[in-house]
């Protein structure tokens, strides 16, 4: 046969593969939880408990609003997904395992769980290594979509809704940063916030405090791109707990009902995560009675097949002991079911919905997934305030007007009455002597700590008050240097004329030092160095002779 021949019978086939495709007539392999009866019509899988782990994949996602946070799911509950043998010995055989993040994306992203037959959503293409491979397309270069063609797990709305979302989160990594699925960061509106200066997305940054992680929300887009400045930056903790109240005060009418829908929810997922344990011991149970029925059946006289089931039957039994002492494992540890307290509790909590919020135990990735479904995104703008344009999803929209936190050098800074206090001690008391009038009233500094002679000076420097000194010199009085000068005697002999009661002084600082009234024109004047008086004798001489002179 000619190579002509051979691709006008591919081409052929081909022609009616594409046929049938577009009529939506062409039978594809299925994913695991679908199968063809015998009419060659597509339905669920008779198996129940197939049926059960594959609705729990798209329960959890809308539960999390991740693919991960249904990976972790899974693993926390200890469940296990199915999986059909593609190619062996064992084709087509259904095999239980560990959840993948790639099987997950595989169920969210097949539409025929949406009950849609679809073909050309994947196109082979060589590779840089030669070989093909499959690529994913656009949706409007698929060759054939017939959306509710036959029975489905979610419906086609719902699929798309899914893809919404996976897309939102793709998009996180992305230039525009949208908000993704919900973190446990300290941010409450991680990825919600909206610049009002340039209308670009803003990012979270977090700084570390002594109480901890505090958010801060950043225009740096330009920056990043440009090299341009930062259009603004705002305290993400203001914000945050503003945007909560809101949601509080808007949310309490319906406080009541949310919640016991939410205690619903937890406890239909606990309950099904129960049913899905028990379905696996029960699927093991089957396995060792088949594996014992087959080998009673067996020829006892040959041993060569006696011995391929008895191993066969002793493995079931192996498995059966294990996924029991699993399932038994996760019912003591609670595995996710509520009891009568926690139930209890529920129930108390759904009268108070503020309380449910501030609860400490509350997750912050739950209080974010709460935003999500109540807020579109929010606007800040920083000026002498912070505006904040809330775009709630029902349409309403609030705008809130937030004081602009302090920045730490003005939370440390000194409070006004104590400067004020300082200024009107330094007219008649030095710094020591202020520092403790303060302290005996009870003052602190800006720091919180005990006021000292040294913090009394740096904040008379901080803000430009005279010191004591320079009052008493405004007053006219003198320094011992100038009185010196003025009367000209010596340095000393001023000291010796103070401590005598001839001249009058102020102490002027903490170390001693004074500052002299002006003496009067008239003082008396004794002999230059010694103060007025008689002048003592000389050490040793009689006192006859110092009082009656020479003989």
């Amino acid at each position: 046969m000619s190579e002509a021949e051979l691709h006008l019978l591919k081409a052929r086939l081909r022609g009616g593969q594409l046929s049938k495709a577009r009529r939506g007539k062409l039978v594809q392999p299925l994913p695991i939880g679908l199968v063809y009866d015998g009419a060659g019509k597509v339905v669920l899988d008779p198996d129940t408990a197939i049926q059960r782990a594959i609705r729990t994949v798209f329960t959890l996602f809308d539960t999390t609003g991740s693919a991960t946070g249904v990976v972790k799911a899974f693993n926390h509950d200890r469940l296990t997904l199915p999986r059909r043998i593609q190619s062996g010995p064992d084709k087509g055989k259904v095999v239980w395992g560990p959840i993948a993040h790639s099987r997950v994306l595989q169920i969210l992203h097949n539409p025929r769980y949406a009950g849609a037959f679809v073909y050309g959503r994947h196109q082979h293409k060589p590779t840089a290594s030669g070989k093909s491979a499959p690529a994913l397309q656009p949706r409007e270069q698929w060759i054939a979509l017939f959306p509710d063609a036959h029975v489905g797990y979610i419906s086609f709305d719902k699929y798309e809704a899914n893809e919404a979302r996976l897309t939102s989160n793709a998009v996180a990594h992305g230039k525009d940063r949208r908000h993704g699925p919900a973190r446990e960061g300290p941010a409450l509106l991680q990825g919600m916030t909206l610049c009002g200066i340039c209308g670009r997305r803003m990012t979270v940054r977090y700084h570390q405090r002594k109480g901890g992680l505090e958010p801060e929300y950043v225009c740096q887009a330009k920056g990043i791109e440009y090299g341009n400045p930062i259009c603004q930056r705002v305290h993400g903790a203001v914000v945050d707990n503003a945007v909560g109240r809101l949601l509080i005060e808007a949310l309490t009418p319906h406080a009541i009902t949310a919640a016991l829908a939410v205690a619903d929810e937890l406890a239909a997922r606990a309950d099904e995560t129960e049913r899905l344990r028990a379905a696996g011991v029960e699927r093991a149970q089957y396995q060792v009675d088949l594996a014992r029925r087959r080998y009673l059946a067996v020829d006892p006289d040959n041993r060569l097949v006696a011995g391929s089931l008895e191993a066969d039957w002793n493995t079931a039994l192996r498995e059966l002991t294990q996924v029991r002492e699993t399932y038994e494992s996760a019912r003591n540890d609670g595995g996710g079911v509520l009891d009568d307290a926690q139930r209890a509790r529920i129930t108390a909590l759904a009268g108070d919905f503020p309380a449910l919020w501030k609860d400490p135990d509350t997750p912050m990735r739950e209080r974010k997934r709460l935003v999500r479904l109540l807020v579109v995104d929010v606007t800040l703008v920083r000026a002498d305030e912070i505006a904040v344009h809330v775009r709630l999803t029902g349409g309403q929209e609030h705008t809130l007007t937030l004081p602009v936190p302090l920045a730490s050098w003005q939370i440390r800074q000194t409070p006004p009455e104590v400067v004020a206090a300082i200024d009107e001690l330094l007219d008649d008391h030095t710094d020591g002597q202020v520092a403790a009038i303060l302290t005996e009233r009870g003052h602190v500094s800006g720091t919180g700590h005990a006021l000292r002679p040294t913090i009394v000076r740096h904040i008379r420097n901080r803000y430009g008050l005279r010191s004591h000194p320079q009052r008493l010199a405004d007053q006219g009085m003198l320094s011992l240097r100038e009185i010196a000068r003025r009367l000209g005697i010596g340095l000393n002999t001023v000291q010796v004329w103070r401590n005598n009661g001839l001249l009058t002084a102020l102490v002027a600082n903490d170390k001693g030092e004074y500052f002299y009234f002006p003496p009067p024109p008239d003082l008396e004047r004794p002999r230059i160095g010694r103060p007025p008086g008689p002048r003592p004798a000389p050490a040793g001489t009689p006192t006859e002779l110092a009082q009656g002179g020479a003989v």
